[in-house]
């Protein structure tokens, strides 16, 4: 009788990357940090484990960082189960540690009432710095727990978009806060929530720096060496045909960044009046050609 003997995969064995940890260090601390100064001091509950600690903590004042621990064990089980074992498991369960500890801790030398008692500052602060912990944490290639991952089994269960499946979990948790704190708490809680998602994005994705620039034109040999000549941008170009009137065309297409826009529009239409220009937005040209304001896939 043979013995199946279980190997791990090397690709099962979780990297240690300096950089990320170092991302996902910063972003727990300043989430904690977050909930200590803006969120729970006025009662503030967008959503999250960190929403369910501090509904918990206003009637059992258990400590919020422990409440959070205690309730995302059970998660970590069942992301470690469904969701990419120690791959999964080694960063959410650092960034959730540190992330509950944190709280606990700082907050004893943190002002206990926060930094203001307007409630509206309260909502809009602790979104953008909740938002910008939260994407230090996503670019460490972590996550926080809590119901991300709830959310991300349910989607994996019913195939609902995880946009909906976030709905449906943080929006539960700002209709229970409404119920416990009042329903002009809970209006705070999703302006918090909504402002949140906004600053994680521009943490992740950056601001929009470039623009996309879409030219149908009948005399593209022209209009590119013109705009290589005054704005030295690389462009790619294919045929096309309008589907209307049946006549051929060419499509030129480059990048090029929020000054030069109009620079742009201005030698085109210079070159070719009838031109067709579509301005696009972009947050980041990486490789092609490189000229002196922006990429190109030339």
């Amino acid at each position: 009788m043979t013995k199946k003997i279980r190997t791990l995969s090397v690709r099962n064995i979780p990297r240690f990357s300096l950089r990320d940890y170092l991302l996902l260090t910063i972003g727990a601390l300043v989430s904690a940090i977050n909930v200590d100064l803006f969120l729970a001091p006025v009662n503030i509950a967008p959503g999250g484990v960190s929403g369910a600690a501090i509904i918990l903590n206003e009637f059992t004042n258990w400590p919020i960082g422990l409440v959070m621990l205690v309730l995302n064990i059970p998660l970590l089980a069942l992301g470690f189960r469904y969701l990419g074992r120690f791959r999964f498991l080694v960063r959410t369960a650092y960034v959730v540690t540190l992330f509950s500890l944190g709280i606990d801790l700082l907050a004893r030398w943190l002002p206990p009432d926060g930094l203001t008692d307007d409630l509206m500052l309260n909502a809009l602060f602790g979104g953008v710095v909740g938002g910008i912990g939260s994407g230090l944490i996503y670019l460490g290639q972590g996550t926080s727990g809590g119901t991300g991952i709830l959310g991300r089994l349910m989607q994996r269960r019913t195939g609902i978009p995880l946009s909906q499946v976030y709905l449906f979990t943080d929006g539960g948790i700002v209709l229970v806060a409404g119920l416990a704190f009042g329903w002009e708490m809970a209006l705070y809680a999703l302006i918090a929530l909504f402002i949140w998602g906004m600053a994680a994005d521009q943490i992740l994705e950056g601001p929009s720096v470039i623009r996309t620039a879409l030219i149908v034109t009948d005399q593209p040999e022209e209009v590119s060496r013109v705009v290589f000549e005054h704005l030295i941008l690389g462009i790619t170009a294919w045929p096309a045909r309008g589907m209307f009137t049946d006549s051929k065309h060419t499509v030129l297409f480059c990048t090029v960044n929020r000054p030069d826009v109009n620079a742009l529009r201005s030698v085109v239409l210079k070159v070719d009046p009838n031109a067709f220009i579509v301005i696009g937005h972009g947050h980041q040209a990486v490789g092609g050609m490189v000229g002196r304001n922006a990429s190109s896939n030339d």
